[in-house]
């Protein structure tokens, strides 16, 4: 079979524009899209972090990011600002703003969650979860 009916991108591709459709608005209210709140949330666990090294973790390419970082910067949820160790490179933190709109969202995330795990159950959510964090570790 040839076409988008056995594309792995496509059919890939189909569920993550549906998915994020659902945790876009779920999250809109706070004024943020899915991939701002994942940006977001990985500083807040983790930051800071250069742009390079933050895409990696994302599994984003830097243009991708730096689009959505763009209104978070302009919003003043994140900053970027030398690193002590080498000043050429530019790293991205939370802000306080940043922290709390985070932590606000939570509610909006914890209600996509909810929604896409009644919809396809939880025990498959986590297979496809682990499934996901796999092939997202794959080298092709």
């Amino acid at each position: 079979m040839h076409g988008t009916q056995a594309c792995n991108a496509h059919a890939l591709r189909q569920a993550a524009r549906h998915v994020s459709a659902l945790y876009d608005q779920a999250l809109a209210p706070y004024g943020l899209r899915s991939t701002q709140f994942s940006v977001l949330a990985r500083l807040a666990a983790t930051g800071p972090w250069s742009m390079q090294v933050l895409a990696t973790k994302l599994v984003m390419d830097r243009t991708t990011l730096a689009r959505a970082v763009q209104p978070l910067e302009r919003d003043r949820l994140v900053i970027q600002s030398a690193d002590p160790l080498d000043r050429r490179i530019r790293l991205l933190s939370l802000t306080e703003a940043g922290a709390a709109r985070h932590k606000a969202a939570l509610e909006g995330w914890r209600v996509a969650q909810a929604r896409y795990e009644a919809a396809i159950g939880e025990e498959r959510a986590a297979r496809l979860r682990a499934e996901w964090r796999d092939i997202a570790a794959t080298t092709f």
